[in-house]
């Protein structure tokens, strides 16, 4: 899809006009995306354009931390130096800042529609435990499908906890195993078993089924809600 550079503020040609034709150009293709449920990787993409918006905004600074993974502390610090010399030119600021005001409601309106988005799949999709769960829930399989198709995606999932002064995060990873068809007499019970039985390094997993009922794409929506489903069904297990 069209996407917006990392720095489209100060990349290039800085001219209103400009701004406005990269910005709307992008937008359009989001709205694509989202009319397709396809909710990754455009979703996360446009909560970091959005937040360093606000950083703009609020601080006349760049946050790293804002910025997606593919962008290096060395591309940051660049980029940094850039900005700080503009942030200097009144001028240029103005110009900067007009697009900015443009931009931030634009930006938001899309957030709602991608939050709206991403309720209606978390809404329709249900998370249960597949035979008897044991205490460790960190590890272990998750079933995901979706009513309406035939198929199963068989993944490994891994939960980590990273802490910092204040919070405590988790995060998950997850490796596609297989994909199996559905039958009656396919049912994820005997699909555990089946497991337990070919990978002897968790003779006793945790395993969940992640389905929906609405048929949405898996790498782009499913998949990513699922395991984000998954942390927060499995937090509350612990608790």
């Amino acid at each position: 899809m069209n996407t917006l550079p990392v720095n489209w503020l100060t990349e290039g040609l800085l001219d209103f006009e400009y701004k406005k034709y990269l910005l709307l150009a992008y937008l359009q293709a989001v709205k694509g995306e989202f009319s397709q449920h396809r909710l990754y990787p455009v979703f996360s993409d446009l909560i970091m354009h959005y937040r360093n918006l606000v950083q703009v905004k609020e601080h006349k600074q760049l946050v790293y931390e804002s910025f997606p993974q593919r962008i290096s502390r060395a591309d940051f610090e660049k980029l940094q130096l850039v900005y700080e010399k503009i942030v200097q030119d009144d001028e240029t600021m103005e110009q900067i800042e007009e697009i900015i005001q443009y931009a931030t409601p634009l930006f938001s309106t899309a957030l709602n529609e991608g939050k709206e988005l991403y309720d209606f799949v978390e809404r329709h999709l249900e998370i249960t435990p597949v035979g008897i769960t044991p205490i460790y829930h960190d590890e272990g399989y998750l079933f995901v499908e979706h009513t309406a198709g035939k198929e199963t995606y068989v993944y490994s999932y891994h939960i980590t906890v990273f802490e910092n002064t204040y919070e405590k995060y988790r995060g998950i990873n997850t490796k596609h195993l297989q994909t199996v068809r559905r039958g009656l007499t396919l049912t994820h019970e005997h699909l555990k078993i089946q497991l337990i039985k070919e990978r002897k390094e968790l003779p006793n997993p945790a395993t969940f089924a992640a389905v929906s009922r609405f048929p949405v794409p898996l790498e782009q929506s499913l998949l990513p809600i699922a395991k984000r489903s998954l942390v927060k069904y499995v937090t509350k297990l612990a608790a």
